[in-house]
């Protein structure tokens, strides 16, 4: 992929350099730090419990997933599209993969380092003498991560489609609902092999019967990784769809 690191190394940059990627970074870790304490309190002191509802657990955890990957993501193509820089990235000697990957990894370095805060609460915990089971707070770490990858793919190939960046992040978060709320929309309609068929793309499940709990589940792992790259390959798609207009 030639290319990788020079537009990871610039879409990193560009996220920081914003206003954008901080203030959201604020929102969330001082909102996952008040919500961690009340779990903490709420579960008379469980730590692996106050984890859990902090990493897959809570609705704020998955408000979060939903809405932050399609912010972060919606200005990486479709505001370039529309400035005209898209043109010249187009041109430069880089590949079509190296631009969707780059960006990818871009975003989700964000997210890893947002959802990183659980090793800051684990650590005090643990100065004061908690004990921690530093296996379920990596494990739930990654299942974030991976979860995140997936709204993080969703949220590039709209970017990838349109040229105004709150179309983009808002059909993101659309298709971000309909993934998570999937089980339970196939539920209510009542077509019972629709239920099932839901069951197998359950992504709430998924991260909650496994890594919250410490397990990394390779077939889980697989299953994160492959709708990540099923959305990579649509934004990389598109992205050679317009080089060729």
């Amino acid at each position: 992929m030639r290319g990788f690191g020079a537009i990871y190394r610039r879409e990193l940059a560009a996220l920081f350099l914003g206003p954008l990627a901080w203030t959201l970074l604020c929102i969330a870790l001082l909102l996952n730090g008040y919500l961690f304490l009340i779990y903490l309190r709420g579960s008379g002191g469980d730590v692996d419990l106050a984890l859990r509802f902090s990493l897959g657990e809570s609705f704020v955890f998955w408000a979060l997933c939903v809405l932050f990957p399609p912010l972060l993501t919606m200005r990486m193509l479709s505001e370039e599209s529309r400035t005209g820089m898209l043109e010249y990235l187009l041109t430069a000697p880089v590949s079509d993969v190296a631009v969707i990957c780059g960006k990818f990894a871009a975003a989700l370095s964000f997210m890893g380092i947002l959802w990183g805060s659980v090793f800051v609460y684990a650590g005090v915990l643990a100065w004061q003498g908690a004990p921690i089971d530093w296996g379920v707070v990596c494990a739930s770490w990654l299942g974030a991560v991976l979860c995140s990858a997936l709204f993080c793919g969703t949220g590039l190939w709209t970017s990838s489609l349109t040229g105004t960046p709150v179309v983009a992040a808002f059909a993101a978060v659309v298709i971000n609902l309909v993934i998570v709320l999937l089980p339970l929309l196939a539920g209510l309609s009542g077509v019972t092999a629709l239920a099932i068929a839901s069951e197998t793309v359950d992504v709430p499940s998924h991260l909650r019967s496994a890594f919250v709990f410490g397990v990394i589940d390779t077939a889980y792992v697989v299953f994160f990784l492959a709708w990540s790259a099923f959305f990579l390959f649509l934004s990389t798609r598109a992205l050679e769809a317009r080089r060729w207009r």
